[in-house]
């Protein structure tokens, strides 16, 4: 039986190559998208949203949007250098056709989870705001949800947005305190891992030689965000993977090593956002989190690979 995700994004280049993904996997039934700021606004983010889901002909999954700013602080500078003011690397994609869900993506979450227990796992992907504030609309979830698989956090490595901190968390460090605070079980599939699984050029003449609406869109999209990975990385080229990193756990996930620690996220302050593993249980009791720190990244491509080009 497929696995029931909601799948939360800010969209984004490396949200609409994730999304596309598990829209193209089996193991995965996607029962509805949330959207949140962070890579462009949330207006933004929440037409790209129906946008992907429209691409492929599964424009009968609901979205609803969310946050358009964090549970606590103010509003950050977006994610727009990376992935373009549309978030979709300035290609000024047409209008969607269809309409969002006329209530918040922190309703839908709840409404969603209370409808099937134990069924399904949230996959926030971006700011993890709406799935605090679902939290704090119905906190009887924290024992309804199957699991929560987010794309965020460093625990051993530098951070993208900080020295310290993974941008997502960064964006959000209250409501994410708030998804690791709480009894449920967590997987971190942060940059410890994403950047183990690397596209070159290479692999890129292997993909974008495929034709179907979702290679094709990631053909057109792709080059800003590449941009800002050679500036800042000396890539030529090349990209880290990383939304789609939570996706591929969701299917696979005995391709990764996995750390089980409580994590600690710090909200205020220099290291803000910074996510610690409190690996000697020292700090906190709370609920261990699946922290990934390994990931078998050539099955990882080739499993990528496959589903994109078929």
């Amino acid at each position: 039986m497929a696995k029931k995700i909601i799948f939360d994004t800010d969209p984004g280049v490396d949200d609409a190559m994730a999304l596309t993904f598990a829209l193209r996997s089996p193991e995965l039934e996607v029962v509805g998208v949330t959207t949140v700021f962070g890579n462009a606004a949330g207006p933004v983010t929440a037409l790209n949203a129906l946008r992907l889901v429209e691409l492929e002909g599964n424009d009968h999954i609901p979205v609803a949007r969310g946050a358009d700013r964090a549970v606590v602080l103010p509003a950050m500078e977006l994610g727009t250098m990376v992935h373009g003011e549309d978030g979709m690397g300035n290609t000024n994609p047409p209008p969607p056709k269809g309409k969002l869900l006329d209530i918040h993506a922190a309703e839908f979450i709840v409404e969603t989870v209370l409808a099937n227990p134990g069924e399904i796992t949230l996959m926030p992907v971006g700011p993890l705001t709406n799935i605090a504030l679902a939290l704090r609309l119905e906190p009887r979830i924290v024992d309804l949800v199957a699991e929560v698989v987010l794309m965020g956090g460093a625990a051993y490595v530098p951070g993208n947005i900080t020295p310290l901190a993974e941008a997502n968390v960064y964006h959000d460090p209250h409501a994410a305190q708030m998804v690791f605070s709480a009894d449920w079980q967590v997987t971190m599939v942060g940059l410890d891992v994403t950047h183990q699984v690397v596209m070159d050029n290479a692999y890129f003449d292997r993909l974008l030689a495929a034709r179907n609406p979702a290679v094709d869109l990631i053909r057109k999209i792709l080059p800003c965000y590449q941009s800002f990975f050679d500036v800042n990385y000396g890539a030529n080229g090349s990209i880290f993977t990383n939304d789609p990193s939570a996706v591929m756990y969701a299917i696979r996930p005995d391709l990764f090593a996995v750390h089980k620690f409580p994590v600690v996220v710090e909200t205020e302050g220099r290291c803000m956002g910074k996510t610690i593993v409190d690996a000697q249980n020292r700090w906190v009791d709370y609920r261990a989190s699946n922290v990934c720190v390994g990931v078998d990244a050539p099955n990882f491509l080739d499993i990528y690979l496959e589903r994109m080009t078929k």
